[in-house]
């Protein structure tokens, strides 16, 4: 028999994630969790994806319609911020219809990164909609070897 541990809030949040969803305001990632590297003041939430090399991190962002001067990615502690706006175009519309289904205002994105990201030589690119922002890992120290006299 398997212990399970009893966690009374799960389904409440698993309601507000499938209220969410039916909205059209999902937040799930690829193995169905609840993406909560976000916060609430986010307009919108670019997809992310991560790749880990064997030197570096690569994370790329779906954020078209903005200018890459208008995105703005820190470093700090550990953790990778990615934020901007994405602002409205001016429309007008005679007939008084129209759809919006794209999001616009502001989006922010923090990533926790693991020690051996290195700070100092991260680099952002911005091109065709993509942001992709290369974290170099530092180089693995190498044991020194003690000679014995």
């Amino acid at each position: 028999m398997n212990v399970v541990r009893y966690e009374p809030w799960s389904l409440l949040r698993r309601f507000q994630d499938d209220v969410n969803q039916l909205f059209g305001e999902s937040r799930l990632g690829n193995g169905g969790e609840v993406d909560r590297s976000s916060i609430f003041t986010s307009n919108w939430t670019p997809a992310v994806d991560i790749k880990e090399e064997n030197d570096r991190f690569v994370l790329k962002a779906d954020i078209p319609g903005v200018a890459p001067s208008d995105i703005d990615v820190t470093m700090e502690d550990g953790v990778l911020t990615i934020k901007g706006e994405r602002r409205h175009e001016a429309q007008e519309d005679t007939n008084g219809y129209k759809r919006i289904e794209r999001s616009y205002g502001t989006f922010y994105r923090r990533f926790s990164l693991p020690d051996s990201a290195n700070a100092e030589g991260v680099t952002a690119t911005g091109k065709d909609g993509v942001l992709e922002v290369v974290i170099p890992k530092h180089e693995k120290v190498q044991p020194r070897r003690i000679a014995v006299s």
